[in-house]
């Protein structure tokens, strides 16, 4: 399916080390910040406080944050919990208090301006159950990094394999850079947003990597390697605005209508769609042409015959 069909190749090689020089340059910033300033955890890695309310009507979560924050707490997390009615707070724990504290000053606070909240429980969440939270979270991590790097050695020849790696762990340290150097809350929700643009960011460098293969092979009047990449971008540009479009549409309806909740994940899904497209076209593509890619690495040749014998080497 295509909106429309570009007659003229785009000639992106032309300007390949540009913008792998801009992609290194961003990698390195993003490496910066998270070296300096680090990730600011979520109560879910860090421990804190969780606080159960329940509404006998559906709860205004924005009126429920807007309380807490005017009440002096910070770092907080309100969203539903299980209904409409039921609200989960976490809150990282101040200190000179205990959760029980923490939990009753929560109540009075919305019971001044949230009201008609009854508490169900109140639970410490300690550091040790975070650190498990990160550690499970990074070998999630890792293990679908893996995942990808077993399935393009596989499926494409070394090359493409290296340059798709090297283009998808660019997405993802630019995603955890722009939390960095702009600390917003990293949460479960937020990891959850680094493995899909990490699933996202190899499709679209398998489709144009397929593209690339297919255009080595079957067409003949593009004598130069950089010729091959651009004929095989510019085809599958109509298919990428239309899939990562329609994608992008939907992720901004998260971001503008699903309140505090989706906010930090639409985001990081945003920034990584974003980087996605950029990566597999401006990085992956360049560093298969630099890594030496070319035509003969698709078509076999055939053995020359000897004199006085047929192909399958029989005698006349």
């Amino acid at each position: 399916m295509e909106f429309f069909r570009i007659k003229k190749d785009i000639p992106f090689m032309r300007h390949a080390l540009v913008f792998n020089v801009i992609s290194l340059l961003t990698f390195v910033l993003a490496v910066f910040f998270l070296v300096t300033k680090g990730l600011h955890l979520s109560v879910e890695f860090t421990g804190g406080t969780l606080i159960e309310v329940k509404y006998e009507q559906s709860a205004d979560l924005e009126k429920i944050r807007s309380t807490l924050g005017s009440s002096g707490f910070a770092d907080y997390s309100v969203q539903n919990f299980g209904s409409s009615q039921d609200v989960m707070i976490r809150l990282p724990l101040r200190d000179g208090e205990d959760s029980a504290k923490q939990g009753e000053g929560v109540m009075q606070a919305l019971a001044s301006g949230a009201p008609g909240a009854s508490l169900q429980r109140v639970e410490y969440v300690g550091p040790q159950v975070g650190r498990e939270l990160a550690e499970n979270g990074a070998m999630a991590l890792f293990v679908v990094i893996i995942g990808i790097i077993i399935y393009l050695a596989f499926r494409f020849e070394w090359r493409f394999a290296v340059s798709a790696i090297i283009a998808n762990m660019h997405d993802v340290i630019i995603i955890l850079g722009f939390f960095a150097a702009f600390q917003w809350e990293f949460s479960l929700s937020v990891l959850a947003a680094v493995l899909a643009v990490l699933g996202y960011s190899v499709n679209e460098s398998v489709v144009v990597f397929d593209r690339v293969r297919e255009t080595f092979k079957k067409i003949r009047g593009l004598s130069s390697t950089p010729q091959v990449l651009d004929h095989a971008i510019t085809s599958t540009i109509s298919r990428t605005i239309i899939t990562h479009g329609s994608t992008q549409v939907m992720v901004l309806s998260m971001f503008i209508f699903g309140g505090e909740t989706l906010h930090n994940f639409s985001l990081a899904l945003t920034i990584g769609i974003c980087f996605g497209i950029y990566s597999s076209v401006l990085v992956a593509a360049p560093l298969v042409m630099w890594l030496g890619v070319s035509r003969e690495q698709f078509i076999k040749t055939k053995k020359p015959v000897a004199e006085g014998a047929t192909e399958d080497g029989a005698c006349v």
